[in-house]
C-alpha cells in the first residue's frame, strides 16, 4: 500500500513537472515570437497568419472603425490565431487584443496600435556623429600626489564609474572644463557636487587636494564630457522633419553604459580608410568629421538603446523629396529571405542584397532579425559588415523594415538588425 502512494506521488511530480515545463516552454515562444504591440497604417489592410492553437479576443466595441476579414467587428469578437485573418481600421488607435489557449487561459495579451501614414526615406549615409554628455560623465577615481608628496584619492568611495557630476557648490554645469575652473577657485575648501546616479540625484562632500603640478586642485577623478564616431543615418522622416541613425545607442567605451547626452549634431564625413572585416576580427570605416558651417545634417536629441534621433537640418534635407518616400514595413511584414541594405561605403549610395535569416517577432530591443550579406561587391568593399555600416537601411519587398546594428564577429557577413517600428517609436 505504501509502494502504491510513493509510486503515485513519483506520478504526479512528474506529471506537474511536465506541465511546469510545457507551460514556461509555451510562454517563453510566445514572449520571442509574439510582440507585447503591432502596428498598423491607418486604412491598410493587413494580413495576418500566426498559425498557433490559441484564441484571440478583441475586447474593445469597435464597430464601425474597425474591419476584420473585411467585415465590420463584432462586440467581442473571438478569432483563432491557426487560420489567417485580416484587419483594417478607418482611424487611428488602440485595438486590445488577449490571446487565449483554447480560448479560456489568458496567455498573452496585445496592443494593436493603427497610426497614420508615415513620410520617411530611407538614407544609407556614413555621417559623422558627436555627442556631449548630459553633466560630466566620472570614468572612474584615482590617485592624487599632493605638494607634501604623500598620496592622497579624495573621491574613492564618494564618487563612482558611471556617475554623472550636473553641477558644484549649486552652480550646474555640463563640460569638464568647467568642473576643472571650479575646483580650482575653491583653493581646497571642500566642495558639494550634485551628482546623478542610476537616475537618482544625490549630494557628495570632496575636498580638493593641491598638487606639485602646477599647484593645482584635483580631487582624483577621470572624466568625459563628449565622444565621436562614424555611423550611418538611417532615414529622414520628411512630415515631422526628424531623423533615425545607428540603429543601436551610443555607449562610453570606458563605463560600457549608454551615455545620457545633452545635444549632439550629426555631420559630414569623409571616408578615407576602410578596413575589411575578418572571421574573427570586425572590419571598420575610418574617415575625417567634417564640421563647421554648410556641414551640419541634424541636431542629435535623443540616444537610445535603438538608437540617435532628432532633427534634420535644411542641409540634412538636401537633394531628399517625396519622390524618395518608402512604405515602412513592420515586424509582420518581415520575412526570412532575399532583402537589401543601403549604404555609401563604395563612395555612392547603393543597395547591396543580403538574406534575412532569422526573425525574432518578441524581440524590443536592437537584435530582432539576423542578416547575411550574399553582395560580392560588398564583400569586396568590406568583407560584409563593418563598423561604421550601424543604422544602414534594410529594405525588403519595397518596404524599410530596419536597420543594421552588429556584426557577428566570428562571421563578418553576418549581423543583427533592428526591427524600424522600434527605432519609429522612439522619435
Amino acid at each position: 500500500m505504501r509502494s502504491k502512494r510513493y509510486r503515485f506521488r513519483i506520478f504526479l511530480f512528474f506529471s506537474l513537472l511536465v506541465i511546469l515545463v510545457i507551460n514556461f516552454v509555451s510562454n517563453e515562444i510566445i514572449n520571442r515570437y509574439l510582440p507585447d504591440e503591432i502596428k498598423i497604417i491607418v486604412n491598410e489592410e493587413k494580413d495576418f497568419l500566426f498559425n498557433i492553437p490559441l484564441d484571440a479576443k478583441i475586447n474593445k466595441n469597435l464597430e464601425g472603425v474597425v474591419m476584420v476579414n473585411q467585415e465590420p467587428i463584432k462586440d467581442n469578437l473571438v478569432l483563432d490565431l491557426q487560420n489567417s485573418f485580416t484587419i483594417q481600421s478607418k482611424n487611428t488607435g488602440i485595438i486590445d487584443v488577449e490571446l487565449k489557449l483554447f480560448g479560456i487561459v489568458p496567455i498573452k495579451k496585445i496592443k494593436v496600435d493603427v497610426i497614420d501614414e508615415q513620410n520617411i526615406v530611407p538614407v544609407g549615409k556614413t555621417v559623422g556623429v558627436t555627442v556631449y554628455t548630459d553633466g560630466v560623465l566620472v570614468l572612474g577615481t584615482g590617485l592624487v600626489y599632493g605638494e607634501d608628496g604623500n598620496k592622497y584619492n579624495p573621491a574613492k568611495g564618494k564618487l563612482y564609474t558611471g556617475d554623472y557630476i550636473k553641477g558644484v557648490n549649486g552652480k550646474s554645469i555640463s563640460r569638464k572644463k568647467e568642473l576643472i575652473e571650479i575646483i580650482n577657485k575653491t583653493k581646497g575648501n571642500p566642495i558639494t557636487l550634485e551628482v546623478l546616479r542610476n537616475n537618482e540625484s544625490l549630494k557628495v562632500n570632496i575636498t580638493p587636494i593641491r598638487t606639485l603640478e602646477n599647484e593645482e586642485y584635483k580631487i582624483g577623478i577621470w572624466v568625459r564630457d563628449d565622444t565621436q564616431g562614424i555611423g550611418t543615418m538611417t532615414y529622414i522622416n520628411l512630415g515631422k522633419k526628424t531623423f533615425g541613425a545607428l540603429g543601436h545607442g551610443i555607449t562610453d567605451i570606458d563605463t560600457k553604459q549608454l551615455i545620457d547626452i545633452e545635444t549632439g549634431e550629426v555631420v559630414n564625413t569623409m571616408i578615407t580608410t576602410i578596413k575589411k572585416g575578418i572571421n574573427g576580427v570586425p572590419g571598420e570605416i575610418s574617415g575625417i568629421i567634417v564640421g563647421g558651417e554648410g556641414n551640419c545634417l541634424g541636431e542629435i536629441k535623443k540616444n537610445t538603446s535603438h538608437g540617435i534621433f532628432g532633427n534634420i537640418s535644411c542641409e540634412g534635407e538636401k537633394g531628399i523629396d517625396d519622390k524618395d518616400i518608402c512604405p515602412i514595413g513592420f515586424k509582420y511584414d518581415v520575412h526570412e529571405g532575399k532583402a537589401y541594405i543601403r549604404s555609401d561605403v563604395s563612395g555612392k549610395l547603393k543597395d547591396y542584397n543580403i538574406l534575412v535569416k532569422k526573425i525574432y517577432l518578441g524581440d524590443e530591443s536592437n537584435k530582432g532579425m539576423i542578416i547575411e550579406v550574399i553582395d560580392e561587391d560588398l564583400i569586396n568593399i568590406t568583407g560584409g559588415i563593418i563598423q561604421g555600416m550601424s543604422g544602414s537601411p534594410i529594405i525588403q519587398d519595397g518596404k524599410l523594415i530596419g536597420a543594421v546594428t552588429h556584426v557577428f564577429v566570428q562571421d563578418s557577413k553576418k549581423g543583427y538588425g533592428v526591427f524600424i517600428e522600434n527605432m519609429l517609436l522612439e522619435e
